[in-house]
């Protein structure tokens, strides 16, 4: 194994973060639009640590928006559309990676975004 690949892997014991995996599931509506739901596939250990924030406006809308690393077991059902909920906080998952190439742990980049005012 390279010592790249033994840098990344995350120390034993380090995923105690509960998360729920849910996948996105889009329907017709009764007017001729869309509804998308998430419905939940699994819950699993995770380490959840956030990367960074920024402040944003929408219209009349001022927000925030919060990007976080997700390194769970690997899993290859889980990519960009998905979500993660981590205490009650929705994460859109917008990558996903084999961390260290061994299929031994799954790196996801996530956007937390929220309205402020």
């Amino acid at each position: 194994m390279s010592a790249l690949a033994e840098v990344q892997k995350p120390p034993i014991g380090s995923l105690r973060d509960r998360v729920e995996i849910r996948r996105r599931d889009t329907v017709a509506d009764d007017g001729g639009g869309t509804v998308t739901t998430f419905f939940p596939i699994a819950t699993v250990w995770a380490r959840v640590r956030e990367l960074s924030a920024r402040q944003a406006s929408w219209g009349d809308a001022r927000g925030s928006s919060l990007t976080h690393s997700v390194v769970l077991r690997y899993r290859i059902d889980i990519g960009p559309g998905d979500r993660l909920v981590f205490l009650g906080r929705n994460l859109e998952v917008v990558g996903a990676e084999d961390l260290n190439g061994r299929r031994t742990y799954l790196s996801c980049t996530c956007v937390e975004t929220m309205v402020t005012g």
